[in-house]
């Protein structure tokens, strides 16, 4: 439809019927994957203990090069000082990409497959996005949409209302502790009162939210 699409994939997804498919769609991938002796003997010079005083940090390096199509590599070794071994064994991480990027920004945007796991791992748990039982496809599809609508509404309350302190709360977190709070609604002859349970969800906290959302701009027109 128009839009540049990027793919992440871990190293249970390395095959060349993956790479020809995406290649063949123009799709920009960095997939991971197991580390071999053909691999690792290509990389032989640069896997020795580095020449001088060991780091007090850990030391991380960057390559690529190409077999056919690009192969990426992370090494993290770490070499605590006084170290009378000769220095660890250093981490090995390998994957394949057809980004033109330097390899450090290919091994970073790879690593936000974690961030995105996450996402679908709290709309699993926060909203059941997965618990489709029905018989029908559509009604599946009925289903994950507003398991969706739902996970977006509650994302926009986490960042658009929530206060400072509790910003980083999780979906399941704000439902445990501030949506699924007892409450009564008392009605007088001129206002109604509204009384919460005062366990997460303090009178300060209501408050700030209420005045975050009395402070978002209302939509043109």
């Amino acid at each position: 439809m128009g839009r540049e699409v990027a793919f992440r994939g871990d190293a249970a997804l390395p095959s060349r019927r993956i790479y020809e498919a995406l290649e063949a769609r123009d799709v920009k991938y960095a997939i991971r994957i197991p580390a071999n002796e053909s691999l690792e003997r290509d990389i032989a010079e640069l896997l020795p203990h580095p020449v001088g005083r060991p780091s007090q940090k850990p030391l991380v390096e960057y390559n690529g090069f190409s077999t056919g199509r690009r192969v990426g590599k992370r090494r993290d070794g770490w070499w605590p000082s006084g170290a009378s071994c000769g220095g660890a064994v250093p981490r090995v991480g390998f994957m394949v990409t057809n980004l033109t990027l330097p390899s450090r920004a290919v091994v970073r945007f790879y690593n936000k497959r974690g961030t995105a796991e996450q996402w679908i791992k709290e709309g699993k748990q926060a909203v059941k996005m997965t618990r489709l039982s029905c018989h029908r496809f559509r009604s599946n599809e009925v289903r994950l949409w507003l398991s969706l609508i739902a996970y977006n509404l509650g994302n926009l309350w986490r960042r658009l209302v929530l206060p400072r302190r509790i910003a980083h709360w999780s979906l399941t977190s704000l439902q445990q502790r501030l949506v699924k709070t007892g409450g009564r609604l008392v009605k007088h002859a001129r206002y109604y009162w509204l009384l919460l349970a005062e366990s997460h969800l303090t009178r300060r906290l209501f408050g700030a939210m209420v005045a975050r959302i009395e402070s978002l701009p209302l939509p043109a027109g």
